[in-house]
């Protein structure tokens, strides 16, 4: 009997070795392993032996069966790699991973800054967390003004306020360097409003400053003509109205005729609006503006201008809801 045992061992894992397709190897198992199989009758006849010789035949038996098992799962396992192989077209296109790209407001920031570094213009950048000095004082916003109020200001101790604009970069910069200047500002501002499709406590700036001998109101409407029509088109319309900033005077606002449905009013533009958008604050630099950082006024003129980027973007790519921009929702970011 144990001779039978160890030539159905050598036997099946023959068999198993040689099987050249899955269908023979389970043919092979069925034969070997199975339940009828010659082996497995052995095993069950093992009650019918004297004790004396049970146990030696039945240790010979079980090893032969391990070894037929162990021989079965190579096997099997040598064959499903063959078939994965044989199934595998490959001729197919490979499948790309998905990559990352720019958030949207990086890339209009980046956009932004090309074109005014093609206008001469230099990149400044400043602290979130500034003082009133530079934040109120030096932009010619007095104590007691509504601006300075805790309703639209977050306060921080030490009299320290995260920054409500960027235009105390244009402070730190003149403090710093003499003219002439020229520079744009773009950076994340902070102010306690109330959130809702327009307005966030957390939104980003893109302010300008330009300071030399005989700037006037006219650089002031070329350089902005330039940078709208580059940003928005060469066909946008542009007008300058009358407006008031404390920072600067004579100041302005600047409206772009809606793209949306050319002047004729829409929910975007709003039906008392005239068909128009404003994008934008600009004016010429306050004469107590450079009394505070040490320019003379008699001497030096200048300009500046304020964008809040959210709305650039919002405008030219129809995003309705700031909110949007700091969701990470993947289904909006991956439309731009």
């Amino acid at each position: 009997m144990e001779e039978r045992i160890d030539s159905l061992g050598a036997e099946g894992q023959r068999a198993f070795q040689s099987a050249a397709s899955t269908a023979e190897l389970e043919a092979a198992r069925v034969r070997f392993l199975g339940r009828k199989s010659e082996l497995t009758q052995l095993l069950r006849g093992l009650r019918d032996l004297t004790p004396d010789i049970r146990g030696q035949v039945g240790a010979r038996a079980n090893d032969a069966r391990e070894r037929l098992e162990a021989a079965h799962a190579e096997a099997l396992a040598r064959l499903s790699g063959l078939v994965a192989a044989t199934t595998r077209d490959v001729t197919l296109p490979g499948r790309r991973p998905p990559v990352g790209h720019r958030h949207l407001l990086t890339s209009v920031f980046r956009e932004i800054e090309t074109i005014f570094r093609g206008l001469g213009f230099s990149l400044a950048a400043g602290p979130d967390v500034e003082d009133e000095a530079h934040n109120f004082t030096a932009l010619n916003i007095p104590e007691g003004h509504p601006a300075r109020e805790e309703s639209d200001t977050f306060y921080l101790q030490g009299g320290a306020v995260l920054r409500t604009h960027t235009s105390p970069v244009q402070v730190r910069t003149m403090e710093r360097n003499p003219p002439p200047i020229r520079i744009i500002c773009p950076g994340r501002c902070y102010r306690n409003e109330a959130i809702d499709a327009t307005h966030h406590v957390e939104f980003h700036q893109v302010e300008g400053l330009y300071v030399d001998r005989g700037v006037s109101l006219a650089d002031l409407k070329g350089t902005l003509d330039h940078f709208l029509k580059a940003f928005f088109g060469r066909k946008t319309e542009i007008r300058f109205c009358p407006s008031y900033y404390p920072f600067v005077e004579p100041g302005a606002s600047v409206d772009i005729r809606c793209f949306f449905c050319g002047g004729k009013g829409c929910p975007v533009c709003g039906p008392l609006s005239g068909g128009w958008l404003e994008v934008l604050g600009a004016g010429m630099v306050h004469p107590n503006v450079f009394r505070a950082v040490g320019y003379d006024p008699e001497q030096w003129t200048g300009w500046a201008f304020g964008a809040g980027i959210e709305r650039l973007v919002m405008l030219r790519h129809g995003v309705p809801d700031v909110r949007m921009f700091l969701e990470s929702d993947l289904r909006m970011l991956r439309q731009f």
